[in-house]
């Protein structure tokens, strides 16, 4: 029936989505000429109805760790589904979920001792922010300017991003937000004794911003102090993306709470998790009469629990979490010369395979820059990617809305020779970018005038 289905409509994904779905999305993609048929995936790569190859260096926002389609996540589902196990019981409980979270509360370790499933990252976060306030009976909640921790109410209430909360002012009260990195800030807030959580992405999504030397482990140390919950948003970071299976561990930190998702289930199936402490589990889980005073009703589900075992047993058996820790630092390696290369390349950063590149105007060619820089804030960033998509077949991103900086999360079964054709790629792409022909500043300034967003 599904073949059928997509045989009969082939070709109508684009016109199906802008008429049913989001029209200004499939405006954004014709805008930047991406807008492929896409027929299949796997691993790494991405195949349009042409059967040409994509290389996807982004990966579904950090879905697929495991890669796309992942023969072993596909395996686990389809034999959960033939072995018909009981599913959702309400008022009962079956086994999947209790190995899950055995095995995700064993690797993140710690002070880590209870696992709440959720169908989604922001669903995870909303449960940290709900269950902190209630174990700690305090009402505020301190995150940081530009960290991204998701688009529900609550989760966008801790946002940093003006682009994402500006519009849906007011936010809920008892939120605020201090500069990432600012041990000094964060402090003031901590020292009157009213904050429930300190929320932090271990490095920021938003541009790829890692900590300064010794402000997680400080952050953690103030929270401790002052009676607070340090809460590690792992929702992007976990699971091997750079080159642990938690970012915390990098810096040897022990949070109360960490909302994971994302990659959990190989990208097949929703799911995501808040792991935290038995202190404050047992804090809200006080009684029978509170033993269910949070829960989701897909969460959790038979099939993202298979799927995340498998996704578990994929990354321990083909090493994902060192391969990432390896292809970063060869990443790294073949793309810091970019900033010596080109004066427009100011930094090359990452942490695994979590990478970035930021551009600044350059000495020469200012006059262009100046000019779509002033039609919209961060444009330069697209005159790289567009290329990376059209000329090399290479799918990446901007990093965030007004930012001059691309950002790759690929899957972490990237060969070697992955590496090699992206950073050649870029080498390319860059070099053409600085001179900004006219054909680039054209389209620049067509997609900006076009509204075009990040």
């Amino acid at each position: 029936m599904l073949r059928e289905l997509l045989d009969a409509r082939r070709g109508e994904d684009l016109d199906l989505w802008a008429r049913s779905i989001n029209p200004q999305f499939v405006r954004v993609l014709r805008t930047i000429d991406f807008d492929r048929t896409w027929a299949r995936a796997e691993g790494a790569y991405l195949f349009d109805e042409d059967g040409k190859r994509y290389l996807d260096m982004l990966g579904g926002f950090g879905m697929y760790n495991v890669g796309r389609n992942n023969p072993r996540v596909r395996a686990a589902l389809v034999e959960a589904l033939e072995l018909e196990t009981p599913g959702m019981l309400a008022m009962g409980t079956t086994l999947l979920p209790g190995l899950l979270a055995e095995q995700l509360i064993e690797l993140a370790g710690g002070r880590i001792e209870r696992c709440l499933f959720t169908s989604t990252g922001t669903e995870a976060v909303e449960a940290a922010l709900k269950l902190g306030r209630a174990a700690t009976k305090r009402e505020r909640v301190i995150s940081c300017e530009h960290g991204f921790h998701g688009l529900t109410l609550g989760a966008l209430s801790a946002n940093g991003c003006p682009e994402f909360t500006d519009r849906f002012q007011p936010l809920l009260p008892g939120f605020a937000q201090v500069p990432f990195g600012d041990l000094g800030a964060l402090e003031a807030e901590l020292r009157r004794e009213d904050v429930a959580i300190f929320l932090v992405e271990p490095i920021q999504g938003k541009g790829v911003h890692l900590p300064p030397d010794g402000y997680l482990q400080g952050a953690q140390e103030l929270c401790r102090r002052y009676g607070t919950l340090f809460a590690v948003d792992e929702v992007q970071t976990g699971f091997g993306r750079t080159g642990r299976m938690f970012a915390f561990e990098h810096w040897g930190l022990e949070p109360d709470l960490v909302p994971v998702a994302k990659s959990l289930s190989g990208g097949y199936v929703p799911v995501g998790g808040l792991l935290m402490s038995r202190a404050v589990h047992e804090a809200v889980f006080d009684s029978m009469e509170h033993a269910v005073s949070h829960g989701s009703t897909f969460a959790p589900n038979e099939l993202g629990m298979a799927a995340g075992l498998a996704t578990l047993q994929e990354l321990r058996d083909r090493r994902l979490v060192e391969e990432s820790a390896r292809l970063g630092e060869k990443l790294l390696k073949l793309t810091r010369p970019l900033v010596e290369d080109f004066e427009v390349a100011s930094e090359v950063r990452g942490l695994g395979l979590m990478w970035a590149i930021e551009f600044t105007e350059p000495k020469s060619g200012r006059t262009s820059w100046r000019l779509i820089e002033r039609m919209q804030k961060g444009l330069f960033a697209q005159l790289v990617v567009v290329p990376l998509f059209t000329r090399h077949r290479i799918l990446t991103q901007v990093a965030g809305h007004n930012m001059a900086v691309v950002k790759v999360l690929p899957p972490l079964c990237l060969s070697d020779e992955d590496v090699e054709e992206f950073a050649e790629a870029l080498h390319a792409t860059v070099k053409s970018a600085q001179r900004m022909p006219k054909s680039l500043t054209k389209f620049a300034l067509s997609a900006a005038s076009a509204g075009v967003r990040r």
